[in-house]
């Protein structure tokens, strides 16, 4: 029997940590294991399971450590998975290495407005904090891969326009200050496709292969053509949240994370292989369901169904792959 083929894309699934600090309802660590548990049988291979910040502000996120120990569990039989964690600072980045995780993400906004609602720094001070987070790194787990999601790239509601010469300047920066790979995110929904694929056209020629994710959100409907956008400008990893959760607390108006259903069926449909089991993605909706009773559920495929006879192999006859 011949191995599947390696994916085409990178989907990282970002719900139970950028979905659940958006939403007020704690959701019980054992339900939050079962979706984990969930996400993971569907097939999808980088999961943002927690963020390590203090629980005073965010409740939600108490169970960080337990809940990334509990994720690792998977490795045994999924040995290419990928535990990701959220990291604002250097002593949340010594907790998440405690737990071990395989991969830090931390927070920094293009707008100066956003970054001092967010984290309280400005980006000179996130700077600062970043090179201590890779100093700790590369001291204590060189193994770990460190990533920064630009927030606030394509605009913010505080500031207003951010300046796309900022938004590079400071990703060369961040990999002057040590790390790996620099996203982008659509952090208030104001992204256009245009705008994207001129933005991460301009990333990749700067950065090459340290250019990382496309992190776009539905805010205005936007998102997947947002996402299409960024995949023909070369770009493979692309965040999204199961049923839409999330959004940012410190971003007046944002919301919508890109729904995960939605963009792999857009892909497996256009042919472009993501390694995600549709049938077994739906499913992964009702764990979440049972952990947020009454927490509404986005997505536009949920609704619809899959098509008639409708597989991942009987669809890669289109424009994209002729």
């Amino acid at each position: 029997m011949l191995p599947n083929p390696a994916p085409d894309v990178l989907i990282s699934e970002v719900g139970p940590r950028d979905g659940l600090q958006s939403v007020s309802t704690t959701m019980a660590t054992a339900d939050k294991c079962r979706w984990i548990d969930a996400l993971v049988a569907a097939g999808l291979r980088e999961i943002e399971v927690a963020s390590f910040v203090p629980a005073r502000l965010l409740p939600q996120m108490a169970d960080a450590a337990e809940v990334v120990r509990h994720a690792l569990t998977h490795i045994t039989a999924h040995p290419d998975l990928t535990v990701m964690a959220l990291v604002p600072n250097a002593r949340g980045a010594e907790a998440a290495f405690a737990a071990g995780v395989h991969k830090i993400t931390v927070p920094f906004s293009a707008s100066e407005a956003h970054s001092l609602a967010n984290v309280r720094k400005t980006r000179a001070q996130m700077l600062d904090e970043l090179r201590a987070v890779a100093a700790l790194r590369r001291g204590t787990a060189p193994g770990v891969t460190l990533e920064v999601g630009l927030s606030t790239a394509f605009g913010c509601t505080l500031q207003g326009p951010v300046s796309e010469d900022d938004v590079i300047r400071l990703a060369l920066d961040c990999v002057a200050a040590g790390v790996d790979e620099v996203g982008l995110s659509d952090t208030t929904g104001m992204a256009n496709p245009a705008q994207v694929r001129r933005l991460f056209t301009r990333l990749r020629s700067e950065l090459g292969d340290r250019a990382g994710a496309a992190h776009l959100h539905n805010t205005r409907g936007l998102g997947l053509a947002n996402c299409l956008a960024a995949y023909e400008a070369g770009v493979r990893s692309f965040d999204s949240s199961l049923a839409g959760l999330g959004g940012c607390p410190y971003a007046p108006g944002a919301s919508g994370n890109v729904v995960t259903e939605d963009l792999v069926f857009m892909f497996e449909a256009m042919g472009v292989r993501t390694g995600v089991d549709m049938e077994r993605l739906l499913a992964a909706r009702a764990p979440l369901q049972a952990g947020l009773p009454g927490e509404p559920l986005h997505g536009m495929t949920p609704l619809a169904g899959l098509p008639k006879g409708w597989s991942p192999s009987t669809n890669t006859e289109t424009p994209m792959s002729r």
